[in-house]
């Protein structure tokens, strides 16, 4: 190897082992926050919401919500909804419904009466529903949810903006 090939690799070797230790040292001194109440920085936001999409991309169903789209399965995916999601994503009144739990999570979870996921493909509800996202407060539920339930769900978030008379009385009646 050339002297010069050497030094490179060498010059690069040492940068690389600069910037772990720099990382290190600032993880350990405080700096970046940990607290719940923080705003974070650009860095955090693109890391995760890069491994995020690049998850979802990768991983949520593409095939079609095997739960027939009718007045009963809408109206028990809102049921199911008051059961297990009221309490951080609020009800029909949207963010005027966010209770002392969402107020005080963080990232906040979206109000889906205000913030709805109906322009998102079921199959990535149904992961994120499933799975739960981490360092978010979202938990997975597919330890206590069947996936007929989570699909239920799915199915109502995607068509919770135009509910038939009997879905949209159960999901105005949905508390947290």
């Amino acid at each position: 190897m050339e002297r010069a090939q050497l030094g490179f690799l060498l010059g690069v070797g040492a940068t690389v082992a600069v910037g772990a230790v720099a990382g290190f040292l600032v993880l350990h001194s405080g700096a970046i926050p940990a607290n719940a109440d923080g705003k974070p920085g650009g860095l955090e936001l693109w890391a995760a919401n890069t491994s995020l999409s690049a998850t979802l991309n990768r991983e949520a169903p593409k095939t079609a919500n095997p739960i027939a789209l009718t007045d009963e399965t809408l109206a028990q995916g809102a049921q199911l909804y008051g059961q297990h999601c009221a309490i951080c994503h609020g009800t029909a009144a949207g963010d005027a419904s966010a209770s002392p739990v969402a107020k005080g999570e963080y990232p906040a979870p979206p109000q889906l009466g205000t913030d709805g996921v109906e322009d998102d493909a079921e199959g990535v509800t149904f992961w994120k529903i499933k799975h739960g996202i981490r360092l978010t407060g979202m938990p997975a539920w597919g330890g206590a949810l069947s996936d007929q339930q989570i699909w239920t769900l799915a199915l109502f978030l995607k068509h919770m903006d135009k509910l038939p008379p009997k879905a949209d009385a159960a999901w105005k009646q949905a508390r947290n």
